[in-house]
């Protein structure tokens, strides 16, 4: 029977990673490139930006395994996190534009990063608060840390100043943060 990967597993292979381990490494990769495709497929809609961006994302594994600290984050948050910003970086770099092809605000689903331990309560919690949000401010939350778009594209995309934007996702993240801290 195929049973999940453990963190303690990928903490070991991130360790040996660090150490230069290529076997580790190789185990590394078999366990999490799948949950790290899906991540970066969020982001670019083309499959060959998404396996450019997985590629870079492995590299920065390799080169900052070291850097990992268990207590700080669980293993698969943190590959997950350098995965997503490979994607936003590769997006970027090839001027890819998600508006012409993206998922419409209201068809996207909230749904909890590849390997965090989110409870389904926490994301209807999650979806509870992003309601109580003013519909452009929503779906500004929800394009910048759903979709990956910057603040120039989201300021582009809804007529107003990139310091406007900053600020209306700055108070929407606080907004957020509040509402989930009275649910807890």
């Amino acid at each position: 029977m195929n049973r999940p990967t453990e963190k303690s597993e990928i903490a070991l292979w991130l360790a040996g990673t660090a150490r230069g381990d290529r076997a580790a490494f190789a185990a590394l990769y078999h366990a999490s490139s799948a949950k790290l495709m899906g991540i970066v497929r969020r982001i670019l809609l083309r499959s060959e930006l998404a396996e450019e961006a997985l590629q870079e994302t492995y590299v920065r594994i390799w080169s900052n395994a070291g850097q990992y600290e268990p207590v700080q984050a669980h293993p698969m948050t943190w590959m997950a996190a350098i995965a997503r910003n490979a994607a936003i970086d590769v997006r970027r770099r090839v001027s890819e534009r998600i508006a012409d092809a993206s998922v419409p605000i209201e068809d996207m689903q909230i749904a909890a990063p590849e390997g965090a331990d989110v409870q389904g309560s926490d994301l209807k919690q999650l979806r509870r608060c992003l309601e109580r949000l003013d519909a452009q401010a929503r779906d500004m939350v929800l394009l910048a840390y759903h979709q990956g778009w910057s603040r120039d594209e989201l300021a582009r995309r809804f007529g107003r100043p990139t310091a406007t934007v900053k600020t209306i996702l700055r108070r929407s993240l606080a907004a957020l943060k509040e509402c989930l801290d009275g649910a807890s």
